[in-house]
């Protein structure tokens, strides 16, 4: 009896690698073994990376905030802290952009948190 060896499922498996490769440079887009690599590495920067994407845009919120707070006479770690103790659940998110985008309002923020 000859072997069955089911082609189809294996040529779905090497295309769905290949078309995940598309747009890559050289052999990485079109030779299966060199392409099964590149995106094998690209997925695990992609976990990685979503992850640091998070502590990245904290960090900016976090300087956004900061710069700010100075503004108007008080740090990032003070106005936190006065919000906190007023009860005031504002996340750096919101913060950040009261203060890029709003300034009056975040003038009202600082007030109340200080």
């Amino acid at each position: 009896m000859p072997r069955s060896v089911n082609a189809v499922a294996s040529r779905k498996r090497r295309k769905k690698i290949l078309k995940m490769a598309k747009g890559y440079f050289g052999a990485r887009k079109n030779v299966y073994t060199v392409a099964k690599n590149a995106v094998e590495k690209a997925l695990q920067y992609a976990y990685r990376d979503r992850k640091n994407k998070k502590r990245a845009f904290r960090r900016l919120w976090i300087a956004r905030i900061n710069a700010g707070a100075r503004m108007h006479g008080t740090t990032y770690s003070r106005l936190i802290h006065g919000l906190k103790q007023q009860h005031i659940e504002l996340n750096r998110k919101v913060l950040a952009d009261l203060a890029m985008n709003h300034p009056d309002a975040f003038a009202e923020v600082v007030k109340k948190a200080s």
